[in-house]
């Protein structure tokens, strides 16, 4: 455990690719293989951080590193060596109720506003849990797998991959606090911008979106089904800094007539005035922006990040555009018409989280996954700089509450054809 006074995450760019088709499963090296390299990235994020690092809690919507590292374990030991590895020994029976997340049917839980709290176990301890983890998962992977359990391990991985880029966000978040502003990745480098933001015509008509039966998705991205999408135009970029700079010097967060009225009370409320992690010396300094390899001059030309679903609508009301629906958004990516679609950021869809035509859960605790938070939040497409590499596809159906920004969260521009 590294113990000195600038400690970092060692994060690896995504490489500049389109997203992999919705069917495709990233399974090159087979299952146990796989399982070892997703665990594996997992403790490599986690391995230059101090004790304390590892603890931090910055607000009820972050989570510590090692209550991540701790939960994903928890996944597949309740899931999955629990009811289907015979013999197995839970590594600490309390553990059951420090990392379960929100599983009702799992039973209790420690509160998350608190987990913060927990200063043990040590980091440490949580190391030994994954390495007690990995060895029952060692010996179920050596027998021969029952489909829906395969299937239940593809759902941990995938799960694991989704709090890596957690991991990342939520400790960017808690350093952005500390007058350091240590860098969680000294070599970072932020990708170029890929260049021009047309809004490109495209025609409509009836189009299915979704994912297919084949391969992994998760359930919210089921059933593949038919829509009707009427002609429309979309940016083929993303927005940018610069965009956003004019967007500041015309008034944007002082303009109510823009906003949501939710949306103006929330950014009356926290004093929005620049999108999250922007900050300058004076009033005539130049902007800096926060990033995982430290404090870094605002690039002009790259897309902005790390605003709300609020701001990103009271933008598009400025330009007299709007935000593109979830099946505009994925008929345009599957027609390869989206510019940096996965490559910068999350971005924000004009449509509410809702349950797709035929949806039904899984049965069991598992179901709880992603049903039961179909309301009050907004769907996010493509992936972000912080998404591990494989991860994203153009049927993923990301969602937070309109007004969170400690994501990587942006937008692109559409309008009516």
């Amino acid at each position: 455990m590294s113990t000195g006074h600038a400690p970092v995450l060692r994060l690896v760019p995504r490489p500049a690719e389109a997203p992999p088709p919705a069917a495709a499963l990233m399974e090159p090296a087979g299952l146990s293989d796989r399982y070892a390299a997703v665990r594996g990235h997992t403790e490599q994020l986690a391995a230059p951080l101090t004790e304390a690092d590892q603890c931090v809690q910055s607000m009820p919507d972050a989570s510590p590193t090692k209550w991540h590292r701790a939960h994903t374990s928890w996944f597949f030991e309740t899931f999955l060596l629990r009811p289907h590895l015979e013999g197995y020994q839970p590594f600490d029976p309390l553990f059951a109720y420090l990392f379960n997340s929100y599983y009702e049917q799992a039973g209790p839980r420690h509160a998350r506003v608190h987990r913060g709290l927990l200063t043990r176990p040590s980091a440490a301890a949580v190391g030994d849990y994954r390495a007690h983890v990995d060895a029952g998962m060692a010996r179920l992977l050596a027998g021969g797998l029952a489909p829906e359990v395969a299937g239940l391990v593809e759902l941990g991985l995938q799960h694991e991959q989704q709090h890596q880029e957690l991991l990342i966000t939520d400790l960017l978040h808690a350093f952005s606090f500390h007058p350091m502003k240590p860098a969680l990745a000294p070599d970072w480098q932020e990708p170029p911008a890929l260049g021009g933001r047309m809004l490109k015509p495209l025609e409509g008509g009836i189009t299915r979106i979704g994912a297919l039966e084949t391969g992994f998705a998760f359930d919210n991205e089921r059933p593949c089904h038919d829509v009707l999408v009427a002609p429309f135009r979309i940016a083929d970029g993303l927005v940018t800094n610069a965009e956003w700079l004019e967007f500041i010097a015309d008034g944007g967060y002082r303009q109510p007539l823009l906003w949501m009225s939710e949306g103006w009370g929330a950014a009356q409320a926290a004093g929005w005035q620049t999108p999250e992690y922007w900050q300058r010396e004076a009033d005539d300094a130049p902007w800096q922006l926060f990033t995982p390899g430290g404090l870094k001059p605002l690039d002009p030309a790259a897309p902005v990040r790390h605003v709300s679903w609020y701001e990103a609508d009271a933008f598009a009301r400025w330009r007299g555009k709007r935000l593109p629906t979830e099946a505009e958004w994925e008929t345009a990516a599957r027609r390869e018409q989206l510019a940096d679609a996965g490559r910068f950021v999350w971005e924000w869809t004009g449509c509410a989280y809702r349950p797709y035509p035929g949806f039904r859960t899984a049965e069991g605790a598992v179901g709880e996954y992603n049903g039961k938070f179909m309301i009050n939040t907004m769907v996010l497409r493509g992936g972000s700089l912080a998404t591990p590499p494989g991860h994203a596809r153009l049927t993923y159906r990301n969602f937070f509450h309109p007004d969170k920004r400690w994501q990587f969260t942006g937008l692109r521009l559409a309008a009516e054809a």
